[in-house]
């Protein structure tokens, strides 16, 4: 346990911003993995979905709670399972 004060509220901030960061970390799974199944369902929405995960990967990256090289390296990834999925 921290006895300096300053110690004791960056403590308080690293744990804020780590349920924060978590928070979006779950979101973007989740916009991902709903993108993915419309897509494999054949729903019409599917690029509006996608276009959802992709501005939430943007946000993250430009937060950084993911690096922009990850949040590039997903959506390409996303695209191309979106793509396979629509095509198959």
């Amino acid at each position: 346990m921290a006895n300096i004060k300053s110690q004791i509220k960056r403590n308080r901030q690293n744990e804020k911003r780590r349920m924060r960061n978590k928070a979006v970390r779950s979101e973007l799974k989740t916009r991902t993995k709903t993108a993915l199944a419309a897509a494999s369902e054949g729903r019409d929405d599917v690029e509006e979905l996608a276009r959802l995960a992709i501005k939430k990967l943007d946000k993250a990256a430009s937060k950084g709670v993911i690096h922009k090289n990850q949040a590039a390296r997903r959506k390409s990834r996303l695209m191309k399972k979106i793509r396979a999925a629509s095509a198959g």
